[in-house]
């Protein structure tokens, strides 16, 4: 997941949930594979911070660790409270000024790689910036139970470590990315790398987060809108490069994927080109 901090100047962001201004005291907030766009209106300064989603589970284990058996259900909390791809945080520029300096540090903390002598330096860095965004955002109002049973032990957190992509699912995916146009189905995919179906779902989506066919419309959306950009096409022509033959469901997928319709993009971006170059 992302944290985009804007420092100054302001832009026009959009991705699910629209089109949104956002300025000085505003915080956006990214789910792994979720895409965006911006466009800076005169000039926007920004400071990123990534976050590995499993780091994020460890983190909300450790917090309601009381009601928790073990980190799976840390993992079904933390996507049924958590389940907004996209947000924007209003926290307000007395806030946001609060965090530049702490921002600062992280980032000349993170030019050379990791430094294992400033590790608790830098995760004082990261908790006290989380403490002020945190409460900002939105949660969903269901509610999770531990699940723990009468028998059931507290099990310790595994000590988690970064496995190697499952090379079905990097096999799919490149197939995928060298032609997005292709009509691909998840059948004729996993008899690729010789997988059930289900298995391919499962294993692409550990994998990348997404099931193959939503990460297929994904790499269509961006290619799409490189191409409003780019050309001047009709949107029907567009959709029809990029493998969509129903330009109603490519408007559709695309005003899903980054919350405007194709002509609405089209219309933002040549809007701000146009200013540019004024």
């Amino acid at each position: 997941m992302k944290l985009i901090v804007v420092r100054s100047g302001s832009a026009l962001f959009f991705s699910g949930f629209g089109r949104r201004h956002v300025k000085v005291g505003d915080v956006v907030l990214l789910a792994a594979q979720t895409l965006c766009g911006a466009e800076p209106e005169g000039h926007v300064t920004t400071t990123t911070i990534y976050l590995d989603r499993d780091y994020v589970i460890d983190l909300v284990f450790w917090q309601y660790a009381a009601q928790f058996c073990d980190r799976h259900n840390a993992s079904d909390f933390f996507d049924a409270h958590y389940s907004t791809p996209a947000q924007i945080l209003r926290i307000g520029e007395d806030r946001a000024g609060m965090l530049m300096p702490w921002l600062d540090e992280l980032a000349s903390l993170s030019l050379d790689g990791p430094q294992p002598e400033r590790f608790l330096r830098a995760q004082a860095l990261l908790f006290s910036v989380l403490d002020v965004i945190v409460p900002f955002m939105t949660t969903t109002a269901a509610v999770v139970s531990g699940r723990r049973g009468s028998t059931m032990i507290p099990a310790a957190p595994r000590h988690r470590q970064f496995k190697p992509l499952r090379v079905e699912a990097r096999h799919v995916a490149q197939l995928i990315r060298d032609d997005p146009a292709r009509q691909w189905t998840v059948q004729e995919l996993a008899e690729v790398v010789h997988l059930s179906p289900s298995q391919l779902r499962r294993v692409f989506v550990e994998a990348f987060g997404k099931a193959p066919i939503a990460y297929l419309t994904m790499l269509r959306t961006e290619r799409m809108a490189n191409l409003l950009r780019s050309t001047e096409l009709p949107v029907k022509q567009i959709a029809a490069q990029v493998g969509w033959t129903d330009a109603d469901f490519a408007a559709r997928q695309f005003r899903r994927g980054l919350g405007v319709t194709p002509r609405a993009y089209r219309q933002i971006v040549c809007t701000s080109d146009s200013d540019d170059a004024a």
